[in-house]
């Protein structure tokens, strides 16, 4: 059964001779978080505070005393803490959840084990080398673990990994390609999400995360097209053209279908910003300026306007 939600309650009570003494209970039953709930959220929110200030620590105690630590303590130190905290998730009797907090501690402080070593050793190795052996070394954690913020690390290491490799290796790919790359590949794990979110039962993906992974793609197809708008058109930019149109519009249909204001703001805001860009590369007279002043006021106040009457026409 679908879980009821606040808005549903709302509309039952204003079609029906509910009374209001019975709503408060639903509400209080169903929606409004309760002392265990909020016991819950503040056990997690300073665990994870601790977590965090642990590992800025940690980082902060290498920056001030690196010179004066042997390069067998510096190594030594973080494999320990790493060991630690993977032990104490795989034998300790802690929930599901304090494990996960824990892994992802573990988890960058993967990354201060190889930004020490390349330190250390002076490797000489590309910034990309470093993020991708942190990305690879991390994936099995991730898989197993199914927690959102650690996935969302995930997939921060992996485009900046490939930023990092498109500059400093794969010099010949043309922009536009790249921007197509990086797209398709955050597409890719937004449409993941959004599946494994409405078929698994077991499986719990909070809106912050897919919010969050369809910002990065927007940004990325914003940044490829305006890219494109600038540059000679090559065969590639059509076909990212036509990508992006179709993700777009199918965007716009499920933000429909799920009444996600999110979707329906991100996308237009986008267009917007690529008619602008549009604009300005068939003149740049000072009248354009103006034009362009009104189009965004227009179009913003237009795109205000729908949300709020579709918001409206949802809750009503």
């Amino acid at each position: 059964m679908t879980k009821i939600d606040r808005e549903d309650i709302h509309i039952i009570g204003r079609h029906s001779n509910w009374k209001q003494e019975s709503i408060d209970t639903l509400l209080k039953q169903e929606i409004y978080s309760n002392q265990i709930a909020w016991q819950k959220f503040l056990k997690l929110f300073f665990i994870s505070l601790g977590v965090g200030f642990t590992t800025a620590g940690i980082l902060f105690f290498f920056a001030y005393n690196w010179a004066d630590l042997h390069k067998f303590v510096k190594i030594g130190l973080v494999e320990g803490l790493i060991t630690a905290t993977t032990l104490i998730v795989l034998f300790s009797k802690l929930n599901s959840d304090i494990k996960n907090i824990i892994l992802t501690g573990a988890s960058i402080l993967v990354g201060v084990l190889f930004a020490v070593f390349g330190q250390i050793y002076q490797t000489g190795a590309n910034a990309y080398d470093f993020f991708l052996g942190w990305t690879v070394f991390i994936t099995l954690w991730v898989a197993i673990s199914n927690f959102a913020p650690l996935w969302f690390i995930f997939i921060i290491l992996i485009n900046t990994t490939l930023v990092l490799y498109t500059e400093q290796v794969a010099n010949d790919w043309s922009i536009i390609f790249n921007a197509t790359l990086f797209f398709v590949i955050n597409a890719l794990f937004l449409v993941t999400a959004l599946l494994v979110k409405e078929q698994s039962k077991t499986i719990k993906i909070p809106i912050w995360f897919t919010n969050s992974v369809a910002l990065i793609a927007v940004c990325f197809s914003t940044a490829a097209i305006n890219e494109g708008i600038y540059h000679e058109q090559e065969f590639s930019f059509f076909v990212l053209l036509f990508i992006i149109i179709t993700c777009y519009i199918i965007g716009i249909k499920y933000g429909l279908k799920v009444k996600s204001s999110f979707y329906l703001s991100i996308i237009p805001f986008s267009v917007i910003i690529l008619i602008c860009s549009l604009l300005l590369k068939l003149s740049h007279s000072d009248g354009i300026y103006f034009i362009i002043a009104l189009f965004i006021i227009s179009s913003i106040t237009l795109v205000i306007k729908n949300l709020i009457s579709l918001q409206k026409k949802w809750t009503n």
